[in-house]
């Protein structure tokens, strides 16, 4: 059997990470890069850090809108899925590339399986969301990573397919979760455990919208603590354009370039609280029990809001400020995401053995 997994930016990498090595225990993988995030420090850096095995293509499609870049991505997956003709094609979460990926193979009759299937955060406005609901309706298998995953796709007339299998990422968050290089990281950076927070910004409803970024940043500026700021490349563009002067973060701010997955997993089981936009960053502080301040209105993770280990206070300047000095859960998280054998089970699914 053969199978082409489709991938192309950093929480791709990691799926792919957890998910590669059991397809290729069993089956014959072809992995393709889009080059959706194809700089060192998105993309070449999670594959020598991971373990990823070298991409068969990569497609080196890079930036632009997202009809031109779905666009050149539809047309090049599409020429490498008629040489390759695999069995399968393999498409995870929600980007870009998650959708050209499962278009080009279903207009050539391919079968498509989507890692990741039945997230909903019921806001059409977000290009994730779209690609999410497009993606689910054309797979064949879906492998959904929680209950609430399953009964999405259920109330939208899915059920054909759908297993509930739990989620690749936390597979591959608890072989870093006892890491001995974690107090090396902090000491490196002179950051004491649980006296600092970590903050991710990248989602285009904040890096687009100068009001909200500024919000977000005088935030983090006025916390009163020590804040470890990884700059996603979009965030750092948006601030140049946003005349949000990095000096301005050089106080209590420590901006760093971003970095490989096992350095960031450190930083996350360190930290006090978690202040970010990702989806992939909110479900991995709940791996961990690091409470999470989510700077948007809805998620598509609501299993971590209902155990009361996030909270989502949007762009707001007052109620971010009022999380992190406030914001306390009570009880453990839960174990909604898994036993840490999601993919193996996907694997087995695949290849049926």
């Amino acid at each position: 059997m053969k199978v082409a997994s489709v991938v192309g930016t950093r929480p791709q990498f990691i799926k792919a990470a957890a998910l590669s090595p059991e397809i290729r225990r069993r089956a014959k993988e072809v992995l393709i890069h889009t080059g959706q995030h194809y700089d060192e420090e998105m993309s070449g850096v999670f594959f020598d850090t991971l373990h990823i095995p070298k991409p068969d293509y990569d497609l080196g499609i890079g930036s632009g809108s997202h009809g031109a870049q779905t666009g050149r991505m539809l047309a090049a997956v599409e020429e490498v899925l008629e040489k390759e003709r695999p069995d399968l094609v393999l498409v995870f979460g929600d980007t870009n590339s998650t959708l050209a990926g499962a278009l080009a193979a279903a207009k050539l009759h391919i079968p498509v399986g989507h890692v990741e299937a039945g997230l909903r955060s019921n806001n059409r406005s977000m290009p994730e969301e779209i690609n999410r609901v497009i993606v689910d309706h054309i797979s064949t298998l879906l492998f959904a990573p929680t209950k609430i995953a399953v009964e999405n796709l259920r109330r939208e007339g899915v059920k054909n397919g759908v297993h509930l299998v739990g989620d690749v990422m936390f597979d591959l968050a608890m072989r870093y979760a006892s890491s001995s290089k974690s107090n090396d990281v902090l000491k490196r950076m002179g950051l004491v455990r649980k006296s600092y927070l970590l903050a991710t910004v990248h989602r285009p409803a904040n890096t687009d919208s100068r009001k909200n970024l500024k919000a977000i940043m005088e935030a983090l500026q006025e916390c009163g603590k020590p804040v470890i700021f990884p700059v996603h490349p979009r965030t750092a563009k948006a601030l140049r354009n946003a005349r949000i002067s990095f000096k301005r973060l050089d106080g209590n701010v420590k901006r760093i370039k971003p970095v490989d997955y096992p350095t960031f997993m450190c930083l996350l089981n360190g930290a006090g609280k978690v202040v970010t936009d990702s989806g992939g960053v909110q479900k991995e502080a709940y791996f961990f029990g690091i409470p999470c301040i989510t700077l948007r209105e809805e998620t598509e993770w609501p299993e971590t809001v209902e155990a009361g280990w996030n909270i989502l206070v949007g762009a707001r300047k007052e109620l971010i400020l009022g999380a992190i000095k406030d914001f306390e859960p009570k009880g453990r998280a839960a174990g909604e995401f898994g036993d840490g054998h999601a993919a193996e089970r996907i694997a087995r699914m695949i290849v049926g053995k």
